[in-house]
């Protein structure tokens, strides 16, 4: 077909084609225009031939210059055709002034009038006319393979509702044109004034009809096209969407998608930070810059979820060198090839492990480091409760070592990345990261200290390593079961990159020895959480009012050292800082002399491998922990 050839060519091309086609339109205007004036077919002579053969080299550098070959022709609307008449007014100015000027006899200039305005009705009417044709070809190709997925059922494409009626819809609907695995059925929106009207071919429904769409027009899946939603109206969106059990699949936000037409592959699954995450509070600029901007900065953990993350925002801040502490090769070269991938700053990559003080103390002097953002430790729960004297080495001796390091090397700025478990903890994992911020505050009350020591306190993260999401997302994908450990396990949960962010500005606010708690929202509870992930798969829950439900919730049982709720203050001091998500802790300390006395006993019992006497030691130095488990060490004897 002639349609099929024409948009098979390149842009250029059909840019070419449209410059011809408004040249011929602008000859055969005048014409029209000197024939409507004068009462009969007009038939110019002698210098008006020029004249008239004249207009399109006035009209076309403006029409380029005004954009009018740039508009995609099936999503021209009230812009374009405004571009339009701005355009063929400016051509019919300048092209009446030349026939004021040429002082022809015989001519009226009535006709500069009547050019301009057949000229604006058939120059917009032909782009009006062409997305007809485009949009129309669009409609019986849909028809066509509707009725080919009808006689072939092995080639029938998925049907799917656009929900979302705005421009990335449109722009959607028309990607999908070129697909053969989704047929476009409906728009949904939440304005009511679109109400059952049709937008090219398709009608336009409520919310509140999808239940009957579904079953009626056998509904595979919901596309979201709503980018530019605040996470908040998106959460309420995707929400609605659970009950019904439809695989629902989403396009990035605005600022992901950029500037350019959407594509079929910007379609994504629903994040669960889309369901779980709230909108960020813009960051405060001072509070961002201050440890950062021209800054040497050391991160240690630098390739795991929150060290990476980090770096990531720590990049974009400016600093003079980033510095990439971590243990595991295969981490660091991944978090170096991506950040030297997307800045000119100097990235320097370090094998090494935060227990040994020396090389830290090396690198610490060799670079001049400014600033140490913490992250690195053990942080999986029952890991670490089977082998307690690596967590007590990673994270006790770890941040000890890694503190000393700061103090001997004249390090501004020392921010420790804590946990919500490090509060009345029931762990291993969690009394070592409570005993890790008693150390900072201990070394922070000694006077001859240079470096300003700082902890963060926040609960989980979506998506880092260990969190519940990707191993429902990996179970969901097998087809289960889902396990849950138990049906009353509430978590906090924020996303990674507002995490990062909020560690940084924290930072920023430390005197000295201060424990700062992040907001984490509302609580969720895990069973919920798993439920919604399922559903928003296109997947039913089996349970016994349900036995032929697609994946099985099966609970597991509390793990060692796991509580069914977390909490971030061990006592109610409290106290705001200038950042609405960020609350300064007064807690408790311990006096630098019982903390030297205690690490000695650590490393007495470390070195002995006696996990029963570390197990002591924890209940003996952090208020508050309970074990909800006996020794699980794997080398215990």
């Amino acid at each position: 077909m002639l349609i099929n050839q024409f948009l098979a060519l390149p842009r250029a091309s059909k840019r070419i084609i449209m410059l011809i086609a408004d040249a011929c339109i602008l000859i055969m205007t005048l014409w029209i225009a000197f024939s409507l004036r004068l009462g009969e077919w007009y038939w110019p002579t002698g210098d008006l031939i020029g004249l008239i053969l004249i207009a399109p080299l006035i009209a076309s550098p403006i029409f380029i210059k005004l954009g009018l070959y740039h508009a995609i022709i099936r999503y021209i609307g009230l812009q374009a055709l405004w571009a339009v008449i701005q355009a063929v007014s400016l051509y019919a100015l300048l092209w009446g002034s030349i026939l004021f000027l040429s002082a022809m006899e015989a001519i009226p200039y009535s006709v500069i009038i009547i050019n301009w305005v057949v000229a604006i009705l058939l120059i917009g009417g032909s782009r009006l006319l062409a997305r007809w044709w485009v949009l129309h070809h669009a409609l019986l190709e849909s028809e066509i393979a509707v009725s080919t997925a009808i006689s072939n059922p092995k080639k029938k494409p998925k049907n799917i509702i656009i929900y979302g009626a705005g421009s990335a819809g449109i722009q959607l609907l028309g990607a999908l044109k070129y697909s053969d695995e989704h047929q476009p059925i409906a728009f949904i929106d939440d304005n009511k004034t679109f109400y059952k009207q049709r937008l090219n071919g398709l009608c336009i429904y409520a919310l509140a009809d999808l239940d009957v769409l579904i079953d009626r027009l056998q509904i595979d899946e919901i596309l979201l096209a709503i980018p530019s939603a605040s996470r908040q109206s998106k959460r309420h969106v995707i929400s609605q969407l659970e009950s019904y059990s439809i695989r629902v699949k989403t396009l990035p936000s605005v600022a992901e998608l950029a500037t350019g037409e959407v594509q079929i592959e910007d379609l994504r699954e629903v994040n669960i930070d889309d369901l779980l995450g709230r909108d960020s509070v813009v960051p405060d600029p001072q509070l961002l810059c201050a440890n950062i901007h021209n800054k040497v900065v050391m991160v240690t953990g630098a390739g795991g979820s929150i060290g990476s993350e980090l770096c990531r925002q720590i990049i974009a801040l400016q600093p003079q060198q980033l510095i990439l502490f971590e243990q595991s090769e295969f981490a660091l070269y991944q978090i170096e090839r991506e950040l030297l991938k997307s800045t000119s700053i100097e990235v320097i990559p370090v094998l090494g492990s935060v227990i040994q003080q020396k090389r830290l103390e090396r690198v610490c002097q060799s670079f001049q480091v400014n600033t140490i953002y913490h992250a690195a430790a053990y942080k999986h729960v029952p890991m670490v409760e089977k082998n307690p004297i690596e967590g007590v080495q990673n994270n006790i001796f770890g941040t000890l070592h890694c503190a000393l390091a700061a103090i001997n090397s004249k390090v501004e700025t020392f921010v420790l990345i804590s946990t919500d478990k490090a509060v009345r903890p029931t762990n291993t994992m969690g009394a070592t990261k409570r005993f890790a911020e008693l150390i900072l505050q201990a070394l922070s009350q000694r006077s001859n200290v240079y470096t300003r020591f700082t902890m963060v306190r926040f609960g989980n993260v979506l998506g880092s390593s260990g969190s519940v999401v990707p191993l429902f997302r990996e179970q969901i994908r097998l087809g289960g079961p889902v396990t849950v450990t138990d049906p009353n396990i509430i978590r906090y949960f924020m996303t990674i990159p507002e995490a990062a962010q909020l560690v940084i500005q924290a930072g920023a606010m430390g005197q000295g020895g201060d424990v700062f708690v992040l907001d984490m929202g509302e609580p969720v509870r895990i069973l919920d959480l798993a439920k919604r992930m399922i559903h928003l798969s296109g997947l039913d829950v089996q349970h016994k009012d349900n036995p032929r439900g697609d994946i099985a919730i099966v609970f597991t049982g509390l793990r060692p050292g796991e509580k069914l709720y977390e909490e971030l203050l061990i006592g109610d001091n409290v106290s705001p800082t200038q950042h609405p998500r960020i609350l300064r802790a007064e807690e408790e300390i311990l006096k630098w002399q019982q903390i030297n006395i205690l690490l000695k006993a650590f490393n007495a019992a470390s070195t002995k491998g006696n996990s029963i006497e570390i197990r002591q030691l924890l209940r003996a130095a952090v208020v508050g922990f309970k074990p909800q488990c006996d020794v699980m060490d794997v080398l215990k004897k």
